[in-house]
């Protein structure tokens, strides 16, 4: 992290980190009246903070890969905060899978110009673990999605895929990618089979999420130097 903004960066991880820190503790010991106010305001700080430590940590000449995942930066954001906004049921679960959707897209075409390097190219079987995660992830939620199937189904899609193109960063990129589809697999198995035996709780959720997006811009930050 050699750069001229290198403490302001160091102090935007230390901020990510303490904020992560407090978004957990409150989800595992929730505090009545005030647990939903702590959870959610710092749910929302997140993605700022760890855009702020992207931005802080790059060069002045802002390179195409370093864009794009703070586009997919934002609109985790958006995905993070909106749900909040706009009542409960489907709306609210749509708004958030929709706003993750425009995340994951960008994603991709910030990931792709290394898909050589990627899963895709290089390590068959780990391609074919991703598809065999999908499918199987799919036959758990498909029977209680009902009429938000075919939406879940363009998500899961493109979530495997950024999974997938995201390896072509390295291992810590292969890392974020396979937290990323585990946190967002919880979510699902939450919403479509809350009968099923495997774990879906919420810490466990936000903590592959949170190491998730902090790997994948660990990585990132290990290819500024690459002109893609």
């Amino acid at each position: 992290m050699d750069t001229p903004n290198r403490r302001s960066a160091i102090g935007a991880l230390i901020a990510y980190g303490l904020i992560a820190l407090i978004h957990l503790i409150a989800h595992a010991f929730p505090v009545p009246d005030a647990q939903f106010t702590v959870v959610r305001v710092s749910q929302w700080l997140l993605m700022p903070t760890l855009a702020l430590l992207l931005w802080l940590a790059t060069t002045n000449s802002r390179l195409r890969l370093t864009r794009l995942v703070l586009v997919a930066l934002f609109f985790s954001w958006l995905g993070d905060t909106m749900p909040s906004w706009v009542g409960g049921g489907d709306a609210s679960f749509l708004t958030m899978v929709g706003f993750f959707l425009l995340a994951q897209i960008a994603y991709i075409a910030a990931f792709w110009p290394f898909r050589e390097r990627s899963f895709l190219r290089v390590n068959h079987l780990a391609l074919l673990t991703y598809v065999a995660a999908f499918v199987i992830l799919v036959s758990i939620c498909a029977p209680g999605a009902g009429d938000l199937l075919i939406p879940v189904l363009i998500y899961g899609v493109l979530l495997t895929a950024m999974a997938v193109l995201a390896s072509g960063l390295g291992r810590i990129g292969a890392l974020g990618g396979a937290l990323f589809f585990i946190s967002d697999a919880m979510i699902a198995i939450r919403a479509f089979a809350p009968t099923s035996a495997l774990p879906t709780n919420g810490v466990l959720v936000m903590t592959t999420y949170i190491a998730a997006q902090a790997l994948l811009v660990a990585a990132v930050l290990q290819e500024k130097g690459t002109k893609v």
